[in-house]
């Protein structure tokens, strides 16, 4: 079992990304069997390029903020108590355009995965 706090996982900057960040908050390394959890915030101004992960799906749950997702073709405009489902295979960015850090919970299945930056 392991419980811990948001504030005990310093958050890591996101390559290629601008003002992103990440913190595994729950991992393989805990000892997860299956899903891998994730807080991931973006400040003002901050933006995570277009990419894609071939293998895997993600769910995400917003937890703070406003910011833009693209999903394929889709661009949402998303807010706090939204969630989205980003299928496998599927292009996807985060652009905050607002005045507020945007975060969001990720969680991800427990496997080895590809991320394709275009």
């Amino acid at each position: 079992m392991v419980v811990r706090s948001e504030e005990s996982i310093k958050p890591i900057p996101i390559e290629d990304a601008e003002q992103a960040f990440i913190q595994p908050l729950i991992t393989r390394f805990d000892g997860a069997l299956n899903i891998e959890l994730r807080r991931i915030s973006i400040k003002p101004g901050g933006r995570i390029p277009a990419h894609l992960h071939p293998e895997i799906e993600h769910v995400q749950y917003v937890l703070k903020g406003r910011y833009l997702v693209k999903i394929g073709q889709e661009i949402h405009e998303v807010k706090p108590g939204d969630a989205i489902l980003i299928p496998p295979n599927t292009v996807h960015y985060y652009e905050n355009n607002g005045d507020e850090e945007a975060v969001f919970l990720c969680t991800i299945p427990r496997k080895e995965y590809t991320t394709v930056t275009l």
